[in-house]
């Protein structure tokens, strides 16, 4: 019996299995992939690494920022941020400049956008109406129609695969919240930028963030607490109070595993179905009613030394099935083995079993060689010389009008076990960022240390801008920077 079994590798399980050893408890945690690090994975292919959705290491949560310095130590880099947004053929800049939004959008469209915010500023006070329900309403009541329509209607709907108004108005509340065109429309004006999430560098590891949770697991093993990889929980058994073991395939043979407590990082759905005895019949239906949207990426190496200056661009154009392209080279030189080439990731955002979920992958690297060469970015397909695809189950979980009912009646059922905690983006079904999945597995760990946290309880909607620590994390109410990694747009961004 080991003092606590943590099940999933990613940062939010192994945050917590590094907290514990750091105060002698022992750990083992389970991983059914063959890297650590889940999403925030760095992989590689012929010495090309790349990463799984792209992660900038800035945050403002004191504890997650000395966790990332103690792994790593000087092994970051710092990294100029820059991303654009392809519309319309055209990319504009961020902050807004008045030169680049007049010269791409022209004075008309962008006297419309303001005249619409205006309107529905107006409209607002003049008809005060309820709160809004879902996406589309959320913005459009912010922002205007205008600008809805320009930058946020057609990234969306290709990020998340449903309309806008079937989205909750919860997500762009989480994401988007604090954000104001008043003061875009001034930073262009004038050339300022007090736009809170905005950060001009960020830390970086050298080979990308999967260098962080590799390291973290050697850490780990160096301490006594393994981890298992390409180990799959099949059963989780429990009594109606306690968990009482955790049964898992490794290597064709079943094994038995049993500790005084238990962190679960996997799918929130995947740990109700697992249970035994299973749950009651309303909590394996809201198990099989919660939506994840899944993701691919087809890194293609460029023959050009350099393509494009961004970290990443944003695809807005619906004529592209494209969403984002990540250049690894722009986030650090050492993820790219001969520099005279570019490696970039074509992000494509889709649901398992969809058509382009089920292309082959040499069919997706022939389309994301010609949507490359399309958006004018590579000048001929004869550049294109290679490449490779990753899929990624469950990378993001939808909000979508059902889930949050869905997600009460599971964990309400969860919660009646006393040595268990769920933490992470799919422990929790939360749309967390890395810093705060990290949190959540650092407050499971002083739980089982004594301390008393509500990790359902943990606010999302925190400030990137602002010093705190773990005891003010429940009172802060702005969202963070990383809206990038699933939504863009100027205001956004």
């Amino acid at each position: 019996m080991v003092d606590t079994v943590v099940m999933g590798a990613g940062p939010a399980g192994l945050t917590a299995a590094y907290e514990l050893a750091k105060h002698g408890k022992s750990s083992v945690v389970l991983e059914q992939a063959d890297k650590v690090g889940g999403i925030s994975r760095t992989e590689t292919y012929k010495g090309y690494r790349f990463d799984i959705g792209g992660h900038r290491f800035f945050t403002k949560v004191g504890e997650v920022q000395e966790i990332w310095k103690e792994i790593l130590e000087d092994e970051f880099i710092q990294v100029p941020r820059l991303s654009r947004i392809y519309y319309r053929g055209k990319f504009f800049d961020y902050p807004l400049s008045i030169s680049s939004t007049l010269t791409n959008l022209g004075a008309i469209d962008s006297s419309m956008i303001i005249l619409s915010y205006l309107k529905s500023k107006i409209n607002g006070k003049l008809n005060p109406r309820p709160e809004a329900e879902n996406l589309e309403d959320w913005v459009i009541e912010r922002f205007g129609d205008r600008l809805y329509r320009t930058f946020f209607k057609s990234y969306t709907e290709k990020v998340w695969g449903i309309p806008c108004n079937k989205i909750q108005a919860e997500w762009a509340a989480q994401r988007i919240k604090g954000l104001s065109l008043k003061k875009a429309v001034i930073n262009a004006a004038f050339g300022s930028n007090d736009t809170k999430t905005l950060i001009k560098e960020f830390d970086y590891p050298i080979y990308g963030p999967g260098m962080m949770w590799e390291r973290c697991q050697e850490i780990l093993e160096s301490k006594g607490s393994p981890v298992y990889m390409e180990t799959r929980v099949t059963k989780v058994k429990h009594d109606g109070k306690n968990v009482t073991s955790v049964t898992v395939q490794k290597d064709g043979e079943s094994v038995e595993l049993t500790g005084e407590s238990y962190i679960s990082s996997i799918p929130i759905t995947a740990l109700a179905r697992k249970m035994e005895p299973a749950p009651p019949e309303p909590v394996l239906k809201a198990a099989n009613g919660l939506k994840y949207r899944d993701f691919l990426i087809v890194p293609l190496v460029i023959d050009l030394e350099d393509i494009f200056p961004d970290n990443w661009i944003y695809i807005h154009s619906p004529l592209f099935k494209v969403g984002r392209i990540q250049n690894f080279k722009n986030w650090s030189m050492a993820m790219v083995p001969d520099t005279s080439k570019t490696c970039v990731g074509m992000e494509y955002f889709c649901s398992e079993g969809d058509s382009l979920w089920e292309m082959s992958d040499e069919a997706l690297i022939k389309q994301a060689g010609e949507e490359i060469v399309g958006l004018g970015l590579v000048p001929d397909i004869k550049y294109v010389q290679d490449g490779t695809v990753i899929r990624q189950k469950k990378a993001y979980p939808v909000y979508d009008g059902e889930y949050r009912q869905h997600l009460n009646v599971i964990q309400k059922y969860l919660e009646q076990f006393e040595n268990l905690q769920t933490v992470g983006r799919n422990g929790m079904h939360r749309y967390n960022n890395q810093d705060h999945s990290m949190l959540t597995g650092l407050l499971a760990a002083k739980n089982i240390l004594g301390e008393k946290h509500d990790l359902w309880n943990v606010n999302v909607e925190r400030s990137y801008h602002e010093e705190f620590t773990k005891e003010q994390w429940q009172e802060a109410k702005i969202p963070q920077e990383a809206v990038e990694e699933a939504y863009a747009s100027p205001a956004a961004r």
